[in-house]
């Protein structure tokens, strides 16, 4: 049996797309799997997975320069046969694991270069200069690795330029994990619409709350996550929409499921930067996968997804007025809102669902270990 360490400094032990997919389809196809984290929770062993805890510094910088140096020891002491990092910072760690002799997958999450030079909160000829520096170290460094394991398919396009062994192992949806009712009993329905996931500006929250002020529906938000600034928050209550929002905080899965099963419209309304309109969102595909229609950014990729399988609307994220107008259709349609949703379901059940991309990790790690 292959010894297989996952290594995050990042991110949690409940990682969607680390613990609940990778990690744990891989246990069940008889991996011996070690998930290495950083959060100060201690050593735990769930769904056949080993986590290990690295132990959590405060601040980035010792994230950065300290925590990952431990996540490093612990992945040595464990000796395993291969080696699948999850973010940039552990790049150097990676490289120091091949000069050990050892088998090393990097995960692309996102386009880290693109993501720099949407940081608006940098200025803009630091971010260029920063993303420059971390495009080339990123593709000196990756081009060592076994394999690279994007999570999409333009950022495994990216990295074929740098590795050939790249394979974009997409964020897809468990089949069945979400989708709580019949797709066709929509009496389970409320007047709600939902955004689940990371709250911050760039994510749109400002338009959505103001595009409650502006609905004729009467509709209510369940917004389910955590803001990722205390100040943002403490604004957006301030306008007139909020009394229409229902703050959920953090959900966990079991949590999602319900509020999908009760609401008619799942909402994803991203700005429009760089890292945003190539990227994929799993609140996208686990909105269709609940059989809710999706209100989406209208982004090139974004519109054939959603546009292209009939299963919801296409706005201007900028725009809480065409925000606003989308959920009012829906709201105000459930029979077209019914149609929309079973369209999604059947797309994810078609394309976008966990089960074919199961298949292509198991093939990469039978590839890069060696195993007929």
């Amino acid at each position: 049996m292959a010894k297989i360490a996952h290594l995050t400094s990042v991110h949690p032990r409940n990682d969607t797309r680390i613990f609940i997919k990778q990690c744990r389809s891989l246990a069940a196809h008889d991996y011996d799997i070690t998930l290495i984290v950083a959060d100060n929770k201690g050593e735990e062993y769930r769904d056949n997975v080993k986590i290990v805890d690295a132990g959590r510094l405060p601040g980035r910088i010792n994230r950065i320069l300290r925590t990952t140096q431990q996540v490093f020891s612990k992945a040595v002491d464990l000796n395993a046969d291969l080696y699948h990092l999850h973010d940039p910072e552990l790049i150097p760690m990676g490289l120091k694991l091949r000069c050990l002799a050892k088998k090393v997958i990097f995960d692309s999450h996102e386009d880290v270069p693109a993501d720099i030079r949407d940081k608006q909160y940098i200025n803009p000829l630091v971010r260029f200069v920063i993303s420059k520096i971390y495009e080339i170290y990123e593709r000196r460094a990756c081009s060592q690795f076994d394999a690279i394991i994007a999570a999409t398919p333009y950022i495994k396009d990216k990295f074929l330029m740098i590795n050939a062994n790249s394979v974009d192992i997409n964020n897809y949806p468990i089949l069945g994990e979400l989708n709580l009712y019949n797709i066709n009993d929509w009496s389970q329905k409320e007047l709600q619409v939902c955004y689940i996931g990371g709250i911050s500006v760039l994510r749109g929250v400002r338009e959505i709350i103001h595009a409650l002020e502006l609905t004729t529906s009467k509709v209510r938000l369940q917004i389910a996550g955590e803001f990722d600034a205390p100040d943002l928050k403490e604004e957006v209550k301030k306008y007139s929409g909020w009394k229409l929002a229902d703050d959920l905080g953090f959900v966990n899965r079991d949590g999602v499921k319900m509020i999908l099963s009760r609401c008619m419209v799942g909402l994803v309304t991203f700005h429009p930067l760089l890292n945003h309109i190539s990227a994929q969102p799993n609140k996208m595909f686990e909105y269709m996968s609940a059989g809710i229609p999706v209100i989406a950014s209208n982004f090139p990729l974004w519109s054939e997804i959603i546009e292209g399988n009939d299963c919801g609307l296409c706005v201007d994220p900028l725009d809480p007025k065409a925000i606003a107008n989308a959920i009012d259709f829906i709201i105000m349609n459930p029979d077209r809102a019914r149609q929309m949703g079973e369209n999604g379901l059947k797309a994810v059940q078609k394309y976008y669902n966990w089960d074919i991309e199961e298949a292509k990790l198991l093939r990469l790690y039978e590839q890069v270990l060696g195993v007929s």
